[in-house]
């Protein structure tokens, strides 16, 4: 890439204008959908700037509650919930908000509803705020059946039907990273148009990679194909170079990665957690239909992630996600383990 000449390109193919040639070759399209992501963007832009200005504005530390995960709320947790329910409540495209931070399922006041279903983590890895470690916001956008008559049941469906998903990842740069079904696109915020311009056009995850993503401190507590799998990457059997261990334990950061370079990011059950700690349909089911839509795969211990029907908004699930080749291999294991039962 020339970086010289790529300063001065006055042709810039901006989210907006990406999203309205998408919706140009839906003739269906009425334009509902482009609205209710010009607001993503809008809350993505805020909460960038507050996680920019965080330290200034003395947004960090704790408020003294917990969430309905049992976490302690960071300041900026609370914030970026807000803005999120706020800009998507307006949007006029949205029935149903599941937020990582709500125990209830919030409902659009009828007058406001749309057709669409948001489920979110308005800060995911917040936990690391305070380091200065990228955080991000990650999203999964359904279809209601019914606006007029919205329930839960339209929430609590296979990550199957989702029509799209992204995150936005807050660091040295900010990255929208969006997938409407015909593969993943990633924009870069440019801090002085305002606008997230597309710098990673049609990204695919090598089929192979050289890294492992996991957090190694509960190995005592991980299960038989997991640990088996692990010790694969570090003392390979078959004489190919060991992998190399990458986790920041932030999973936008750590799936960011693993979509540009390849690899795998593991979340296990353990002992501890034995339905493990990501949530399904704000966590798993977005990063699994990213990960797919750019070659890799999405796998849960027992079944393809977006396979899984949940039971509760917050439900949790195992997942191992990554490299294609990467992840056939530990779904070999977790098969053979099935086998030997």
């Amino acid at each position: 890439m020339d970086h010289a000449e790529d300063a001065h390109r006055t042709d810039l193919m901006t989210i907006t204008r990406f999203v309205l040639n998408e919706q140009s070759k839906h003739q269906e399209s009425r334009g509902d959908f482009t609205i209710l992501l010009n607001n993503i963007v809008l809350g993505c832009k805020y909460v960038c700037n507050a996680v920019n200005k965080a330290g200034l504005a003395k947004l960090t530390g704790l408020v003294g509650e917990t969430n309905v995960q049992g976490e302690e709320q960071k300041k900026l947790d609370l914030l970026s919930n807000e803005v999120f329910i706020n800009a998507l409540s307006s949007s006029g495209r949205t029935c149903i908000l599941v937020s990582e931070e709500d125990e209830e399922a919030t409902f659009v006041e009828p007058a406001k509803r749309g057709k669409y279903i948001v489920c979110f983590d308005p800060l995911d890895g917040s936990s690391n705020i305070d380091c200065g470690v990228s955080v991000g916001t990650i999203f999964g956008i359904y279809m209601v059946k019914d606006v007029k008559e919205p329930s839960l049941d339209d929430v609590l469906q296979s990550g199957n039907h989702m029509v799209a998903a992204g995150y936005c990842m807050y660091g040295s740069f900010c990255e929208l990273v969006l997938s409407t079904g015909s593969g993943v696109n990633g924009f870069t915020l440019d801090p002085s148009l305002g606008e997230f311009i597309l710098t990673h056009p049609n990204m695919k995850v090598p089929k192979k990679g050289k890294i492992y993503s996991v957090n190694e401190g509960n190995a005592k507590n991980w299960d038989g194909p997991t640990a088996k799998y692990v010790e694969n990457c570090k003392f390979p059997k078959d004489g190919s170079s060991p992998k190399s261990l990458r986790y920041v334990g932030s999973m936008v950061a750590d799936v960011h990665r693993t979509i540009l370079y390849g690899g795998i990011f593991l979340y296990p059950a353990d002992k501890k957690s034995p339905n493990g700690k990501l949530r399904v349909l704000y966590e798993v089911f977005p990063m699994s239909f990213l990960m797919e839509q750019a070659g890799g795969q999405a796998f849960t211990g027992k079944q393809r992630a977006l396979d899984l029907v949940p039971k509760d908004i917050h439900e949790r699930s195992p997942v191992f996600l990554g490299s294609y080749d990467d992840v056939e291999e530990i779904k070999a294991l977790y098969a053979a383990e099935a086998c030997n039962k």
